[in-house]
């Protein structure tokens, strides 16, 4: 048995890439999208019917320069969404635009419009996680889309605050993100690496899914953004691990049986109160998370600049017609 087989019998795998063909090798259950991902994925020439379908769509859909470039990014994820959960069995992770991450109508505008865009292609909404910034507006811009039946997955989550209020949001899925807290904490300490008994990544995301067992939340936790494979042998248990086809590799390529390390028991001798953050109380306590607050403002940042790549990217595709 290699490592991968076994995680697998104790996590639910997801794909960490637009790569149809990589799902197609890794046979996860689910699979995560983002704009840089499906960049790199649109540039290569075996994808040229799905980008071409887009442009086709929306330069039916508008002559409008401005909405054509707009239709064409929304047709061109669920595109690749589509064709990714024609190979999964499971659900795919469609990005609202990072821009919006600090309007909640406009975020919940831009779900309602991936989702019917899936709809029209057939796929039932109960495939579809809306990936959404753990913004204090994106988390209520969730709430709503959850009440209407729209399942969120809150992304860039580095904080506990984050990971409270999603919570109680009732939101369907978080996703911490393990590595990039890890790349902080190395920066601040000024350090090679650190221990993985003491990395922060993962002892981030064992707090979240104990909190949330031990408090009987409904929420699924996703270790996300991993840099090497011992932060996933150390997250075994946990509800879901998306991973990139290179560490999906490296465990297909490892023999042996890991252990569970997120357990029931562990979740049981987990003693932490339950808090309820009104907006007020959430900003305070994530302020005092200077790693949380300054890896969610980077993120943001970093996903518009892969947002605005695409969108070259876009209007070159959307010249040639």
């Amino acid at each position: 048995m290699n490592q991968l087989e076994s995680l697998s019998r104790h996590t639910i795998v997801v794909a960490d890439t637009g790569d149809v063909a990589a799902i197609r090798r890794a046979a996860p259950r689910d699979a995560t999208t983002n704009p840089s991902l499906i960049l790199k994925a649109a540039s290569q020439d075996e994808y040229r019917p799905l980008v071409d379908r887009a442009l086709a769509d929306a330069a039916r859909e508008s002559r409008d320069p401005a909405e054509r470039l707009a239709s064409f990014l929304d047709r061109l994820f669920v595109e690749f969404g589509v064709a990714i959960l024609n190979i999964v069995p499971g659900r795919v992770s469609t990005e609202v635009d990072a821009r919006l991450s600090f309007d909640t109508r406009a975020t919940i505008e831009k779900a309602r419009r991936l989702i019917a865009l899936y709809e029209s292609r057939g796929m039932p909404r109960e495939r579809v996680l809306i990936k959404v910034a753990s913004t204090w507006e994106g988390i209520r811009a969730a709430e709503q889309l959850e009440h209407e039946g729209i399942h969120c997955n809150l992304t860039l989550l580095f904080g506990f605050a984050q990971a409270v209020a999603c919570a109680q949001a009732r939101v369907t899925l978080v996703s911490p993100f393990v590595g990039r807290i890890y790349d902080w904490w190395k920066k601040e300490k000024n350090v090679a690496d650190i221990p993985i008994e003491e990395d922060p990544g993962v002892a981030s995301v064992t707090r979240i899914w104990c909190y949330y067992k031990q408090h009987g939340y409904r929420t699924e936790v996703m270790g996300a953004s991993f840099r090497k494979v011992e932060q996933i042998v150390r997250l075994a248990g946990c509800d879901l691990l998306t991973i990139s086809p290179d560490l999906l590799d490296r465990l297909v390529n490892a023999d042996g049986a890991l252990t569970p390390r997120l357990t029931p028991t562990l979740a049981r001798e987990h003693h932490e109160p339950r808090l309820e953050l009104d907006e007020a109380q959430y900003r305070w306590l994530h302020n005092e998370d200077p790693m949380a607050v300054a890896k969610l403002s980077e993120g943001i940042r970093l996903f518009d600049r892969d947002a605005r790549k695409l969108e070259e990217f876009a209007r070159g595709r959307l010249a040639s017609i």
